[in-house]
């Protein structure tokens, strides 16, 4: 109870996580199909306007099985909690989430505007992955020596080889993430909550 109290914003998010995985998992592929398109937030959803779905795209665990989803929402944001309290730990996660779709779908309408093939206005992109590079490239750049100086490059890497070998949207907004989180830990904010790591 009292690391439910201390993690608040994790507790919560992972409530809501398992709530909508649950109620997803009761309906219908049609029905799931049917959420997944009108939360995902792509060019045809910012175009008209629909831009809490950049919100509600990060209310939904995709490619992974939800609990190993929300189980890793639950290690990553809750260390980050942990350490930096909920207003920087939820700042960093928002900042990735945000920061990483806007960047690639942003990229994606200068592909449509130029007609580059490939590219669509109404790609499916939900998910926690992207606040979660980020908030985990934050940690790793903020921890102790052998985290920066092995364990960022390992995830750089590991991220790089997933992109060469889909090349999806979510590979590349993976490595804007991970960007992100690492901008984020060089900022004085993020620093002065972790002076004895950033030695």
């Amino acid at each position: 109870m009292r690391a439910a109290v201390r993690l608040r914003l994790t507790t919560a998010y992972v409530l809501l996580l398992t709530v909508t995985a649950s109620w997803l998992a009761s309906q219908g592929h049609a029905e799931r199909a049917r959420f997944v398109r009108h939360n995902s937030s792509n060019v045809h959803h910012m175009e008209v306007g629909k831009w809490w779905t950049l919100f509600t795209s990060g209310l939904v665990v995709d490619g992974v099985p939800a609990w190993a989803g929300i189980a890793a929402v639950a290690a990553v944001l809750g260390l980050a909690e942990w350490r930096w309290g909920p207003a920087r730990a939820g700042a960093v996660f928002v900042f990735g989430h945000l920061g990483a779709t806007l960047l690639t779908e942003g990229a994606m309408w200068v592909m449509l505007t130029a007609r580059i093939p490939g590219a669509l206005s109404r790609a499916r992109d939900v998910g926690i992955s992207y606040g979660l590079v980020a908030t985990g490239a934050c940690l790793l750049a903020l921890g102790p020596r052998p985290l920066r100086r092995y364990g960022l490059p390992a995830l750089a890497l590991a991220l790089a080889g997933a992109w060469a070998l889909d090349q999806q949207l979510a590979d590349a907004g993976h490595l804007v993430a991970l960007g992100l989180g690492a901008l984020a830990s060089r900022t004085v904010w993020m620093r002065t909550r972790a002076p004895a790591t950033a030695s």
